[in-house]
């Protein structure tokens, strides 16, 4: 068993101004890090995210950022109980698509396989199907979805 999941959706905006709204941590802080983000997502970068819902802010360490294509990251995998912990690999992909909307698709994995893993896998791909679905209400008509979502 391969512990891994990939979820994608359409955003009704170039390419170029998605891709700078994930990477720019104002922009990601209004729709997505609802507790801030810190730091720009370039090669090489530890950002921070924290979050209003889930307190505490994440170290994000960025392994490669390539301009309107793909932003390749690694975080500390979600498994409570885990015997050592250790990181999981999010791949943040973006494509103009031929209508002028954007396809972003967003893979992670990594997870150890055990229960737990399991568990934390399932709990990472809800989270970023609702960080797409957030990411479209707020690029295409300005509303923020995560507020008051989870908490």
């Amino acid at each position: 068993m391969d512990l891994k999941f990939r979820v994608a959706g359409r955003i009704a905006r170039p390419v170029s101004a998605v891709f700078e709204e994930v990477v720019d941590p104002q922009q990601l802080s209004r729709y997505f890090t609802t507790g801030g983000a810190k730091g720009r997502m370039e090669t090489g970068a530890t950002v921070l995210w924290d979050f209003h819902d889930f307190p505490g802010a994440f170290p994000v360490k960025i392994v490669e950022v390539v301009k309107d294509s793909r932003i390749v990251l690694k975080w500390a995998a979600n498994e409570p109980g885990a015997a050592e912990p250790y990181d999981t690999t999010v791949t943040m992909a973006f494509e103009a698509l031929d209508d002028g909307r954007t396809l972003v698709t967003i893979a992670e994995e990594g997870w150890r396989e055990t229960p737990a893993g399991l568990k934390a896998s399932y709990g990472n791909c809800e989270g970023w199907m609702q960080a797409l679905c957030a990411m479209k209400a707020w690029l295409e008509h300005g509303i923020n979805l995560r507020e008051g979502m989870f908490k």
